[in-house]
């Protein structure tokens, strides 16, 4: 093959290659060192906090592959709603609040991110009660990297807000505990 051609065809590969879109690596979410915690105002005397601890999910990220490329997808399990204290947790699972026989799950799932490697905010829609809203939740990168095991993981915190009204969960506990105030830890394992 002739020089000048070989440097033109090493000319089109190269550029076919820096033309190619860098694709997000895929992490799956590790359940033992993920958190979805939630606070509301009770009765406008303290705070009462819970969590979920059933949920599971996948992510995709690579700051190089720009804010369109970040996505997440989210499960939670209603039932497994924990707010140390069994009673308040059977009410809470009733049809006055999470209904979890009629809406077992409720899902999140990002629409876009408008940020930088180490946060920003990550916009999607959740469907909790039955119901669709969009909601926005301020990320924070925690960090990335190899585990003792050689993984890689990468690591995020979130916080939003949300009001139950919106999402058809009518029963009054006053105006102030209308607000939930989530609370998301989230690491994943590279795939």
């Amino acid at each position: 093959m002739p020089i000048n051609r070989l440097f033109a065809v090493t000319l089109v590969v190269a550029a076919m290659t820096w033309a190619a879109p860098i694709k997000a690596a895929e992490f799956k979410i590790d359940k033992a060192h993920t958190f979805v915690q939630f606070k509301v105002i009770h009765l406008g005397f303290s705070w009462l906090n819970g969590r979920f601890d059933d949920f599971s999910g996948n992510l995709s990220f690579n700051p190089e592959a720009g804010p369109a490329a970040q996505k997440i997808s989210f499960t939670i399990q209603t039932d497994s709603i924990d707010t140390n204290h069994a009673e308040r947790d059977k009410i809470l699972r009733s049809a006055d609040f999470l209904d979890s026989k009629k809406y077992p799950t409720a899902t999140f799932k990002s629409t876009g991110f408008d940020g930088a490697e180490d946060g920003g905010i990550l916009t999607g829609n959740l469907t909790l009660h039955g119901v669709t809203r969009p909601i926005e939740i301020e990320v924070s990168k925690i960090g990335d990297g190899k585990d003792p095991q050689g993984a890689f993981r990468v690591g995020f915190e979130g916080v939003t807000e949300i009001n139950r009204s919106e999402f058809g969960m009518k029963y009054d506990l006053g105006q102030e505990a209308d607000t939930v105030y989530l609370e998301l830890y989230i690491e994943g394992i590279r795939q």
